[in-house]
């Protein structure tokens, strides 16, 4: 018999579907004569696995709505995580750029502008970790000349000075100043050495202003307390008020070149003004000094503490049945008083106007107490005091000796013991004062350590280094805090809850730091925080 068509293997899980037929039908009456010829069969579908195929059928079938099946797989599609569409990856050059070697980072430090100045240890950390290009150079050129007509400066170039003036590095510093980088046409900040140098003068510049205008204002105010004197602060040089002042110095057009000024959101304004006042204030600084810094802000910037806006606001006052200094009575100084102000040659401290508006001359009827004679001795001993002075007249320094040993009683005497009957015999005007300073002398030592470190980490570093319940923890790791003058009121209660008295050991260290930096100077108060106190220690993790 003739082959029907193509082998076939002989498994069971084939099946035939049941519409195949013939194309050809066979002849009803074939002929005895002719054979019949069938035609090869044509498969047209073949089951290999019939159970799989209906379960495929009944996944393709929509499932009724309270089918468990179908909440399962619900649930399993939101369990699926998704990324967020702005969490982008970061480059590859990021993540592959192989760290410098010892070597080669030796070099950029040493070629780096930042070590040039070994006299100006503090301008020089401040200078860009490498040298001016062709972008720097060519926004000098169009806009230095500007900025230094505006702010009230030589228009000639800086580098002509000699070398042993820190203004020769104005130019540098005052470019650095402008270079905000938010708005459009922030090209320039995209380089390294523009964007960290801006942001390390911003962190000092901000204490600088803050230290500047607590000394003014304890001169201006000697019966005020530092509550009112924040008030003034806050309103002479607010975020808010920053826009108008740089607008009043014609500077708005070298902080916004491409924008407007006053078309800008309010948010979108203030950060970038914010930013290069603070480091316009650090670049004056560097350069000439805490007097120009003065004259700047009065002169340029138009600061008015006499404005009606720039008043405290009214506050039960104690009496004050205690006198002043002859300096102070009957008068208000003046900013032009402040910065013409020289001490005179055989002066017993190094700031003798502003340790007599901090500490009142009615402190000498404390002479001869009890603390004077039991406390001060031991306080003296663990702060290192007095330092070794060179006095042509011995009276000179017995009489230093004896104001600071009440100053220092001024320091540990809490406000609560005689505020009642002397309002300014207590510690918050020195307290006020040594908050600043202690914090420009640790902005001027993180500048210093950290030379290839941005701003905004300086600033998080500083914070936390400061923060009041370390400054507490280091006068009582010394054991100073037994010295405390309180009541017995206020003495009961901090015997009750320890945690009450960390505040008022916070204040005295503060307040020891603004005593020592009207006596000493500033050298004094670095000695305190890193050798006494040792304000860098690492602090220990909470178990």
């Amino acid at each position: 018999m003739q082959h029907l068509g193509p082998p076939v293997a002989n498994d069971l899980s084939l099946s035939f579907s049941s519409s195949l037929s013939l194309s050809r039908t066979l002849n009803p009456s074939p002929s005895p004569f002719r054979p019949i010829q069938l035609q090869p069969l044509r498969i047209l579908s073949v089951a290999v696995n019939p159970q799989q195929d209906q379960q495929k059928n009944q996944r393709l079938r929509p499932l009724p709505e309270n089918s468990p099946r179908r909440l399962l797989k619900e649930l399993a599609e939101r369990k699926k995580y998704v990324a967020p569409p702005h969490k982008r990856p970061p480059p590859k050059r990021f993540i592959l750029k192989p760290p410098l070697d010892d070597k080669r980072l030796a070099e950029r430090f040493l070629n780096s502008p930042q070590l040039s100045l070994r006299s100006f240890p503090v301008l020089s950390s401040c200078l860009p970790s490498s040298k001016l290009n062709s972008a720097d150079t060519t926004w000098i050129s169009e806009y230095l000349l500007e900025a230094k007509q505006a702010l009230g400066y030589p228009l000639e170039p800086s580098d002509t000075l000699d070398e042993d003036n820190p203004a020769k590095q104005f130019d540098t510093l005052l470019y650095l100043a402008f270079q905000h980088g938010k708005g459009s046409g922030s090209e320039r900040m995209k380089a390294r050495h523009v964007r960290y140098g801006h942001s390390r003068l911003c962190f000092l510049g901000q204490y600088v202003l803050e230290l500047g205008l607590a000394e003014l204002l304890l001169q201006m105010y000697p019966r005020e307390s530092p509550g009112p004197m924040r008030e003034r602060v806050f309103a002479l040089v607010g975020k808010w008020r920053l826009p108008g002042r740089i607008k009043a110095a014609g500077l708005e057009n070298l902080v916004f070149p491409y924008d407007e000024m006053t078309k800008l959101h309010r948010h979108d304004r203030e950060a970038p003004v914010k930013s290069v006042f603070w480091a316009l204030m650090g670049a004056i600084y560097l350069c000439y000094g805490m007097p120009e810094v003065y004259r700047v802000l009065f002169e340029v910037f138009g600061l008015d503490t006499d404005a009606e806006d720039c008043q405290p606001k009214l506050r039960r006052q104690l009496k004050d049945v205690d006198y002043v200094s002859v300096e102070f009575e009957n008068k208000q100084l003046t900013w032009q008083d402040v910065v013409a102000y020289r001490p005179p040659e055989d002066a017993l401290f190094a700031h003798p106007r502003l340790f007599r508006a901090c500490v009142p001359p009615g402190m000498h009827r404390f002479r001869g107490n009890i603390w004077d004679y039991d406390s001060r001795p031991k306080v003296m001993q663990a702060l290192g005091y007095p330092l070794k002075m060179d006095d042509r007249i011995p009276d000179i320094t017995e009489a230093r000796n004896i104001e600071l040993g009440l100053g220092l009683q001024l320091c540990f005497m809490h406000p609560s013991k005689y505020k009642f009957e002397h309002p300014r015999f207590c510690y918050e005007r020195l307290e006020y004062l040594g908050q600043k300073i202690q914090d420009l002398v640790m902005a001027e030592r993180l500048l210093m350590k950290h030379l290839d470190a941005p701003g905004h980490w300086l600033q998080e570093k500083h914070r936390r280094l400061l923060l009041n319940k370390f400054c507490g923890r280091y006068l009582r790791d010394k054991h100073l805090h037994h010295y405390g003058i309180y009541s017995e009121q206020v003495q009961d209660a901090y015997e009750h809850n320890r945690r009450l008295r960390n505040p008022a050991t916070t204040a005295i260290q503060q307040a020891i730091h603004g005593l020592s930096y009207v006596v000493y100077g500033k050298p004094d108060v670095r000695r305190l925080m890193f050798e006494v106190f040792d304000f860098e220690q690492i602090q220990p993790k909470p178990v």
